[in-house]
């Protein structure tokens, strides 16, 4: 079997209801999918979320790249050679993760459909699905307290709250969001790399009545001391998020234990591959491991959650960057149900694009 074409196009998604985090506002996101074609008729389909703050990538950059570096490198090769393809394509381009990632998940959507299995079990199936939380971005604390009765209502057993701007307002928040939902729902916060150490301690006291599942990114990305002098401190574990780009931050994260848990994004580390690889780095250092997402169409999330349901020590999930996204064409690719996710069941990762 050889790849015969590779086909690309943009989708701006609005979002129902722009959120805020510590350093930007987001009203829409860009995704651009892809489709690759094989001599045997069987077509794979994946997803980029590129973010300039997050990833280093626009869409235009995207689409540039698979047109012309990777559509030269892909086209002829067998796409079941997927560590051969992504090896050589690395060799190509630096720095563009959610690029390779589109490319990789939609080389496993054509593995999976090739073994007619989906691709959580090719990977080890550990799981048939996951709770995932949803996110409340920085609001007024009324208006938080009012979106987590919300949710919560809707079936959501695990709120993740946004904050890292104003350290006051974020302890109300918290309190006022646990006396709101009362003790069975569990509570995350991310900071968004907001915080000092001495911010994120103070935070930490402040809100221990909360009972606060974990606390992600509290220092900045780079200061990975700082990072450590939190966890070492803290009495909830302190999650990784924009420290983890790759493998080697993965290593240095887990070499000098600054860090009792590792968010890994599909599209910020590269694809499944990559995920795969970092998650063994974290299972041998004893680090609990989430799946995150990007601001990302349903294909996004549903490689995320194949990787989460392939590996026993991903206990965590944070797959909601779909829900609020109008006209997303791969609505559908995963199943929500009061909180809990499930793929479709269907080979590769489970959902077709039509229309394209």
């Amino acid at each position: 079997m050889k790849i015969t074409n590779i086909d690309i196009w943009p989708v701006v998604m609005e979002l129902d209801e722009p959120y805020t985090i510590a350093y930007e506002t987001v009203n829409s996101t860009t995704n651009i999918f892809i489709r690759i074609e094989t001599d045997r008729g069987i077509k794979g389909y994946g997803c980029a979320a590129p973010d300039l703050y997050i990833t280093g990538e626009s869409p235009e950059q995207v689409q540039d790249t698979i047109k012309g570096i990777i559509s030269s490198i892909i086209k002829g090769n067998d796409p079941l050679r997927i560590s051969f393809i992504m090896e050589e394509i690395k060799s190509n381009i630096e720095n563009r993760p959610s690029t390779t990632a589109a490319v990789n998940m939609a080389l496993y959507d054509i593995l999976g459909k090739v073994a007619n299995l989906p691709i959580y079990k090719i990977l080890g199936g550990f799981r048939n699905f996951i709770k995932t939380s949803i996110t409340i971005g920085i609001l007024p604390v009324e208006e938080t307290v009012s979106r987590a009765k919300i949710l919560v209502k809707k079936g959501f057993k695990s709120l993740k709250i946004k904050g890292g701007k104003e350290i006051g307002t974020d302890i109300e928040r918290v309190l006022k969001i646990r006396e709101a939902v009362g003790p069975d729902v569990e509570l995350r916060f991310d900071a968004n790399q907001g915080y000092s150490v001495n911010e994120s301690l103070k935070f930490l006291e402040k809100v221990k009545s909360a009972k606060l599942e974990l606390l992600e990114q509290p220092t900045h990305k780079r200061e990975l001391d700082q990072l450590g002098r939190v966890t070492d401190h803290a009495a909830i574990p302190i999650m990784a998020d924009e420290s983890l780009m790759n493998l080697r931050d993965a290593f240095k994260l887990a070499q000098k234990d600054l860090v009792d848990m590792v968010n890994i994004k599909i599209m910020k580390v590269g694809g499944i591959s990559d995920a795969l690889q970092i998650n063994a780095v974290a299972k041998s250092a004893k680090l609990e491991v989430m799946v995150g997402c990007l601001d990302e169409a349903a294909l996004g999330i549903a490689a995320g959650l194949h990787f989460a349901l392939a590996r026993p020590n991903v206990a965590y999930a944070d797959l909601d960057g779909h829900l609020d996204l109008r006209n997303d064409p791969s609505e559908g690719a995963v199943i929500l149900k009061d909180g809990i996710l499930y793929p479709t069941g269907k080979p590769g990762l489970g959902f077709n694009l039509k229309n394209f």
